[in-house]
């Protein structure tokens, strides 16, 4: 297949979650003019600025869309903050001046509503993420992600990089990572409901699955940032969620992966273990003003491909 080398879109974190799924949207379009590198640590160290460069003047990027960093669910946070801070604030450091020393003509990095300050007005938007410190129990990731907005701020100031951000709300979907104890909220309750099901065992919830959420399918979030790469053009972040109306429990997204996968068991809630944040209720006027139409897949739909693909590679799936 021909390219046209005047665009090169490279993707930190490739093999992830959102990079799976932006890779699956562009082998879809099937546009012939850009050429994709989708980066995955296999490539590259992001934590050593040498390794970084080597990868970049490898590939000679015009665009980049960084997702790479540190990831891992509410315990795994809590109980590692302090790599969580330093590893990311290494990951950013290094894409960015990368991308500032190859003049990448523009930059997209991955944020997440954690950054956002812990006491707060609700819906949060985009003028509101440095309003406070984020909750304690990733406060480390959080400040790590949370710089990567005052870097873009700096970056262009200082040397006219086109650096700007997204702050999706709780992505999931095929590849996600489905680990028990270190994965995210959803892809760990499907995880746990297989697991019940093929041991004939209960099926236990952390928490008392109180707390609010807004989950974005990765293939949504995957043609938003598309998007962004292609049309949005502030410095200022910009949050990639579906509608308030559309925020659910806990529980709710619970009882959702049980009739995806048709589980008959008990279902108990641990309350002896941490909720986490109650709510990160996200405003998306801001999105909404520019894409007023965009169609987002219903989270029954989405929880329902993401368990059958669970199902179908469960010997692949990171675990």
């Amino acid at each position: 297949m021909a390219y046209n080398e005047a665009m090169v879109v490279v993707v930190t974190g490739g093999s992830g979650l959102v990079g799976q799924a932006i890779q699956t949207v562009v082998e879809q379009s099937r546009n012939v003019n850009e050429r994709w590198i989708f980066l995955s640590s296999k490539n590259a160290d992001l934590k050593s600025a040498s390794e970084t460069c080597a990868v970049f003047e490898k590939y000679k990027p015009t665009h980049v869309i960084h997702l790479a960093a540190m990831v891992g669910g509410l315990y795994r946070n809590m109980k590692y903050n302090c790599d969580f801070l330093r590893f990311n604030q290494l990951i950013n450091d290094n894409v960015l001046e990368a991308c500032k020393k190859m003049k990448v003509k523009k930059v997209v990095s991955c944020l997440s509503t954690c950054i956002f300050p812990d006491k707060t007005p609700y819906p949060i938007d985009e003028t509101m993420v440095h309003n406070g410190p984020p909750h304690h129990s990733n406060f480390g990731y959080s400040m790590a992600k949370r710089m990567i907005d005052v870097m873009n701020h700096a970056y262009h100031e200082q040397y006219g990089c086109n650096f700007t951000s997204v702050i999706p709300t709780n992505v999931y979907g095929p590849h996600d990572n489905f680990n028990l104890e270190d994965g995210h909220v959803l892809p760990g309750l499907i995880h746990k409901v297989y697991m019940a099901k093929q041991n004939g065992t209960p099926f236990t919830i952390w928490g008392t699955g109180k707390p609010l959420r807004q989950f974005v399918y990765s293939m949504d979030l995957a043609k938003l940032m598309i998007w962004v790469l292609h049309e949005y053009n502030e410095i200022n972040p910009i949050i990639l969620s579906v509608d308030e109306q559309d925020e659910v429990s806990i529980r709710e997204a619970a009882e959702m992966v049980v009739e995806a996968f048709d589980f008959k068991g008990d279902v108990v809630y641990d309350t002896t273990k941490a909720d986490g944040q109650f709510k990160k209720t996200a405003c998306n006027v801001k999105l909404r003003t520019y894409l007023p139409d965009f169609q987002f897949t219903p989270i029954r739909q989405g929880i329902k491909e993401t368990v059958d693909w669970f199902i179908e590679n469960y010997e692949s799936a990171r675990k």
